[in-house]
């Protein structure tokens, strides 16, 4: 039965729950936000996040855009959490998940620069309190509408990353990066989707084209013109539009797609172009990123 005295969730109030793995980079991610001109609460309990709701909608629209930090500090984390994303559910309003994670090298190096223990450590290793980390996130992780995986962004990209998918407040919009790499350099963690163009012929054989990339008119071409190529590419365009329209009816308004070839240098460059392309014209917020090009 609906209690007439609790206050109504606005229409129009936008909620995005930040969590994710200690070290990863939530702070800076809610500082991007906060520029951005979100409200910005750190370590709030799960438990209090419908109290955050029912506060914003006392704001007469003043507050339209809120920002939850929660993370493994809160007490009650595993049983709070679902419970709050559940009341939420039915109170008409899904916030949306971003969740940072890195790998442990890169967790173990920004917690000896700053020479502080893991939260979960405890009497063990800082490796045991990232390892307890993971395995307490993993569900949520699973539930994320954005997966970030922070280990080899720095602070500049990490915003430049966050600003890209939340400067548009548009709920109804897919923003998509579709991200070139290399096989060779271990596959992107936050991928959803993942094309492998080792299948094509590599320019890196053809002497004149090894030292070109992707980008390169020469070796796109060369990559475009292999026998069944195109129809490579026009096929998973066909299968992304089908993860498009499905991630957008299961509220999912963010997605990486992988393009890997050996290097990350030529075939992936070139094939994640046209994808790219192809989903812009289908009314994609795209942004591309080719990972590994320039690190042979």
């Amino acid at each position: 039965m609906t209690n007439p005295t609790a206050p109504p969730t606005p229409a129009a109030l936008d909620l995005v729950v930040i969590t994710g793995l200690s070290g990863a980079g939530r702070s800076t991610a809610a500082k991007c936000l906060e520029d951005l001109g979100w409200f910005v609460v750190d370590n709030l309990p799960p438990s209090l996040l419908g109290t955050m709701v029912d506060l914003a909608s006392l704001s007469q629209g003043s507050v339209d855009k809120i920002a939850v930090v929660v993370d493994v500090r809160s007490r009650g984390f595993t049983s709070d959490v679902h419970a709050a994303l559940t009341e939420l559910d039915q109170k008409g309003l899904r916030p949306r998940v971003v969740f940072l994670e890195a790998g442990d090298d890169a967790l173990v190096r920004r917690f000896e620069s700053v020479r502080r223990p893991h939260p979960l450590q405890d009497d063990g290793t800082l490796l045991d309190g990232i390892a307890r980390e993971r395995e307490l996130l993993r569900d949520l992780r699973g539930e994320a509408d954005l997966v970030v995986d922070t280990t080899v962004l720095n602070v500049h990209e990490l915003r430049a990353k966050i600003a890209a998918a939340f400067a548009d407040p548009a709920a109804t919009a897919l923003h998509a990066t579709v991200m070139s790499f290399g096989y060779k350099y271990g596959l992107p963690v936050d991928a959803d989707v993942v094309v492998d163009c080792r299948l094509l012929p590599n320019p890196h054989w053809v002497p004149e084209l090894r030292p070109q990339n992707g980008l390169d008119a020469p070796v796109r071409d060369y990559v475009l013109a292999q026998e069944g190529a195109l129809e490579f590419v026009e096929a998973y365009a066909a299968l992304l539009r089908q993860y498009e329209a499905g991630y957008l009816r299961e509220g999912k308004h963010f997605a990486t797609v992988a393009v890997g070839c050996t290097g990350g240098k030529h075939r992936s460059v070139a094939v994640a172009e046209e994808l790219a392309a192809r989903m812009r014209a289908d009314g994609v917020d795209v942004r591309v990123v080719h990972r590994d090009l320039g690190r042979e």
